[in-house]
């Protein structure tokens, strides 16, 4: 079978590896845009890099009338640590030599004010109530938190009232050094072929049914055939989704979301001060991707604090390309959608275009707001993140990822956002399920899919607390990830 991948980020080359890990008969051909993989919305600093197990942010658990709800936050945390459980393989299999190459053991704190106190302390209950959080603590105490997370307390007073929770077992993820040494590992191990500096113009069917893709490449035209399509190019896969005349297409439309950080770089001592990334909470109408947040970031082998995101407008689908592939990805049908989500939700909008303008002096005043003198500590710079495309569904904006396949199960994509590389080897092993479900037909398959994935079943994971502290021990162990970080 021959299968060919569109986009060489996390998801397009975590699907590849694991496609050739559980068939080794598969011809797989990667195509990428960009001159390296990972070089997108994979790589180190167009992402937070939050190993997200929903440790930290309070948009995975909404809470309504003083409700709350743990659902998100439990299929995340369970995803991450199926996630977990692919890196750990990658790592034994020899395709990553050292863990800390790209992933590094970082508290994952959550600190609010005053007026938000009451939602974290019910929020701390249902979560630590659960085996997944059992590690989770609370605090209101100054001196505590301020233990935890340093550079967001010492420059305030101490009759501030806070609160925060912490878990020591977060991590830090490099996705653009993951995505590197995994399409090495698949290229010169597996035998994936992947073809970088090629553009995607068109995609369409044969009359027998094959998928073919049009493609341009240095000045020349090429053109691939695949019995099985799959396209992980991020923003990049609406247009070509439209492009394939497939009848779901129409029911999507992509809302950009671009962003910036504040950067600054320190030294090994200070980042042993704060191995934190401490989530707040998002403004009024801010998008989910908007909470504020206070990173360590490792990044081939040097620190650096993150503070952001500062989100934008940008009609465009991914950084390097521009406001003209947008309006060519548009079709009629789209524009009274992108109208209906503009007025039905015109805060965000109205957000999203005033966080645009924002200078870097402003920025500033929002991290001393977050950690009150931060920004005379360190040298701080604006830096462009990555371009997010949300999803439109049938007019209605949504946050989150989504799985598509044809129904002759020939083309499949995934588009959206958050949590994304987090969830990747998760995600890919459901969408190579759907998409090729032949792979798992074979004894062999199955006994290198358990190999590969100890517990890959979410619902055992969440109610079945040895199983799970046996695959997070085992996993972490491999990962370095220890349950008490050294003080």
């Amino acid at each position: 079978m021959n299968v060919i991948i569109i986009g060489a980020g996390i998801m397009g080359t975590t699907f590849a590896t694991l496609a050739k890990e559980l068939a080794p008969e598969l011809d797989i051909t990667i195509l990428e845009r960009l001159d390296t993989p990972g070089g997108g919305n994979s790589w180190v600093f167009n992402n937070a890099g939050t190993g997200h197990e929903a440790n930290c942010e309070l948009n995975y658990t909404p809470v309504d009338e003083e409700v709350i709800s743990v659902d998100k936050a439990v299929k995340i945390h369970a995803q991450f640590n199926v996630a977990k459980q692919f890196w750990a393989y990658l790592i034994q299999k020899g395709a990553i030599k050292d863990p800390g190459s790209f992933i590094n053991q970082t508290k994952h704190c959550t600190i609010v004010s005053e007026s938000s106190i009451d939602e974290l302390r019910l929020r701390f209950r249902e979560m630590s109530g659960h085996h997944f959080f059992e590690q989770m603590r609370y605090s209101e105490d100054f001196d505590e938190i301020k233990s935890w997370i340093p550079y967001t307390m010492e420059g305030r007073p101490r009759d501030e009232k806070m609160a925060a929770t912490v878990i020591e077992t977060g991590t830090d993820v490099n996705f653009g050094a993951l995505t590197e040494q995994m399409a090495e590992y698949a290229k010169q191990e597996l035998g994936v072929k992947i073809e970088y500096g090629t553009h995607v113009k068109r995609v369409h069917r044969s009359p027998a049914g094959s998928w073919l893709v049009e493609t341009q490449s240095g000045g020349t035209d090429r053109r691939y055939k695949a019995d099985v399509l799959f396209v992980g190019a991020g923003g990049g896969a609406f247009p070509i989704l439209k492009k394939s005349h497939l009848p779901f297409a129409k029911r999507f439309t992509g809302f950009p979301v671009g962003g910036r950080f504040l950067q600054a770089p320190i030294s090994a001592e200070e980042a042993e001060q704060y191995r934190a990334k401490t989530y707040g909470k998002a403004k009024v109408g801010a998008p989910p991707m908007s909470v504020p947040h206070l990173d360590l970031r490792v990044a081939n082998g040097q620190y650096y604090l993150l503070f952001g995101p500062f989100a934008s407008f940008k009609p465009v689908l991914e950084r390097g390309r521009g406001f003209l592939d947008y309006l060519r990805s548009m079709r009629l049908h789209d524009i009274p959608r992108l109208l209906n989500v503009a007025l039905e939700h015109f805060p965000l909008v109205r957000y999203l275009v005033s966080e645009t303008f924002k200078g870097e002096k402003s920025m500033l005043e929002e991290l001393d707001s977050f950690a009150p003198g931060l920004s005379k500590k360190f040298n701080w710079k604006a830096v462009e993140a990555g371009q997010r495309v949300q999803i439109i569904k049938d007019g209605d904006l949504q946050m989150g990822t989504e799985i598509l396949v044809s129904t002759d199960k020939t083309y499949g994509t995934l588009l959206g956002a958050s949590p994304g590389a987090s969830v990747s080897p998760e995600v890919m092993l459901r969408c190579l399920e759907q998409l090729i479900p032949s792979v798992f037909s074979t004894e062999e398959a199955i006994q290198k899919k358990k190999e590969i994935f100890p517990e890959d079943n979410l619902d055992a994971l969440a109610k079945n607390p040895e199983r799970y502290r046996e695959i997070r021990d085992a996993t972490n162990k491999t990962l370095g990830i220890h349950e008490r970080d050294s003080e």
